[in-house]
């Protein structure tokens, strides 16, 4: 916890928005509404007529003694103080419940919220965030964010007033796992854009980002045992476009400015299959010993690691150990999809080798739905990336112990375009506007797998196509949000109508936060937003 709370202090910095705003060009901010947080919390009661006013007098109150709720609180001041440009100093709460200011405490929350759960009550005079652990005071941060004016998001200082809407919430997750998957392999980030990326997950509650870092067309993570990785697997990119790579200083900075943020990061290097840029870069890894060219195009399927050669085991191993050690998660993904070119019996006895290896090094293996079909370890995670609500495979494995992690193509994934003229994504799984992302249930999607066997939910995003931070935007968002909300909200909130309007009241904001968002023809848009 104390070296958390050091991490915190040290990355809690929120990078400027490419988007400048002014008092003389937005409006005076008005009040928000509990009926406009997404996702949905369990249990909002309105105060009618109780509102509490952000003033330059307020004082943001942290947990005493507690690092990382200091840290929380500094997160809050400090972009509140880039819109309102009051003081907002923070200092540690009195033994008794502050009766001004906003508080955050480690102490009075209902038992029942959990690690990640919080109660936010907003009375005239105060406003009390309290939680078990950090995390969840962080998550009711984002709470109020959403209570406060979309102007308070913005980077410069605005005109205000600053008004809370009175009332309590009581909210905790549905699913422990929620997250965000972003290839970096097909086209490269840097490390700027994912952090950016980072802040606009954090406000819808999503607590994992996935990095595919490894594919055919490019090695994104410096291996030192295996230099050529990243300086020669990593030099090329889909269509030709520059490749690039993050040394260990990089990623170790990622997983510190998502960790500040209460958001785990979870490293996949793609195995045996959609590993040309590792055969490219090492020889010495191809069963006949010669390397094949750097590949920049989009097909699949084609590549292998070679199964019976010993050395792909100490490849594997090296890699995974490496990565493990600068990654304090629990979690290591290892692909395993479309290893059409691994026969059916290599296949199992690669992924067999390649679990224990995480195993071995302290992580829990994730895979891509297709690796129960080896014999998967009790602890590992099968991800679901299927287009149909049935899959017998993957239903005895759940009959068995394993959890899922819910990612259906058809519904999930962001690089789907919404509708055929899309300028961005794919249609090979069908379109997705944001009320088909928004219109399943996790829970009881796929056949055979009930709630209690699904870990969670992810939304993965394919960059074949997506170049820019401003194209990651545009096909996350508003569909994100609905992901975001079916990972949180307990499934009786489920409600199109509601949900829709909710998310339209999120415009706003993102237009102060500078998101490149979909204007969606589904969802009616504040004026100007």
């Amino acid at each position: 916890m104390t070296r958390l709370g050091a991490v915190l202090a040290i990355v809690l910095a929120i990078p400027s928005s490419p988007v400048v705003l002014t008092a003389s060009v937005v409006p005076a901010a008005t009040a928000a509404s509990f009926a406009a947080v997404v996702p949905v919390p369990v249990s909002a009661v309105p105060a009618a007529g109780v509102t509490y006013q952000i003033t330059s007098a307020t004082t943001v109150y942290a947990e005493p003694g507690s690092a990382t709720a200091q840290a929380v609180a500094t997160f809050l001041a400090t972009q509140l103080r880039r819109s309102t440009g009051y003081a907002l100093p923070v200092a540690d709460a009195p033994s008794s419940t502050p009766g001004d200011g906003i508080s955050l405490l480690l102490s009075g929350a209902p038992a029942t919220v959990g690690p990640e759960g919080y109660q936010l009550t907003v009375a005239a005079n105060t406003v009390a965030i309290r939680a078990l652990q950090p995390a969840g005071l962080f998550r009711g941060l984002q709470t109020l964010r959403q209570l406060l004016p979309p102007e308070a998001d913005a980077t410069t200082v605005q005109a205000g007033p600053w008004p809370v809407p009175g009332g309590t919430i009581v909210d905790y997750p549905r699913f422990a796992y929620r997250g965000m998957m972003l290839d970096v392999a097909r086209h490269f980030f840097p490390v700027a854009t994912v952090q950016r990326l980072i802040d606009q997950i954090a406000l819808y509650k999503i607590n994992t980002l996935h990095l595919h870092l490894s594919d055919d067309q490019g090695w994104r993570i410096a291996i030192d045992s295996w230099p050529n990785l990243a300086a020669y697997g990593g030099s090329t990119a889909v269509g030709g476009d520059p490749g690039g790579s993050y040394t260990k200083a990089d990623y170790q900075a990622i997983v510190a400015y998502a960790a500040a943020r209460y958001i785990t990061v979870v490293p996949e290097i793609d195995m045996p299959g959609h590993t040309n840029a590792a055969l490219a870069s090492y020889a010495q890894l191809n069963c006949n010993g010669v390397a094949p060219k750097l590949y920049t195009g989009t097909s699949v399927g084609f590549s292998s690691l070679c199964v019976p050669l010993e050395l792909t085991y100490t490849f594997v191993d090296d890699v995974i150990r490496e990565l493990s050690a600068i990654t304090p998660g629990p979690y290591a993904h290892i692909g395993g999809d479309e290893a059409a070119s691994t026969p059916a019996a290599d296949y199992t006895y690669f992924m067999n080798r390649a679990q224990n290896i995480v195993a071995a090094h302290g992580k829990t293996a994730i895979g891509w739905h297709d690796i129960v079909k080896s014999d998967e370890l009790p602890s590992t995670v099968a991800q679901f990336w299927g287009t149909t609500s049935s899959d017998s495979n993957v239903a005895a494995a759940a009959a068995n112990g394993t959890k899922v992690l819910m990612s259906p193509a058809n519904l999930a994934y962001l690089d789907m375009k919404y509708v055929r003229k899309t300028k961005l994504g794919q249609t090979w799984a069908g379109l997705i506007e944001v009320d088909k992302a928004y219109s399943w249930n996790p829970g009881a999607y796929l056949t055979g797998v009930g709630e209690a066997s699904v870990l969670g939910v992810e939304g993965p995003l394919w960059t074949e196509t997506i170049r820019t931070a401003a194209d990651i935007d545009y096909m996350a968002f508003p569909r994100l949000p609905a992901l975001a909300e079916l990972g949180w909200s307990p499934w009786s909130t489920h409600n199109w109508t509601a949900f829709a309007g909710r998310l339209g009241a999120q415009g706003p904001r993102w237009k102060v936060m500078g998101v490149n968002y979909y204007h969606s023809p589904k969802i009616t848009w504040p004026t100007g937003s």
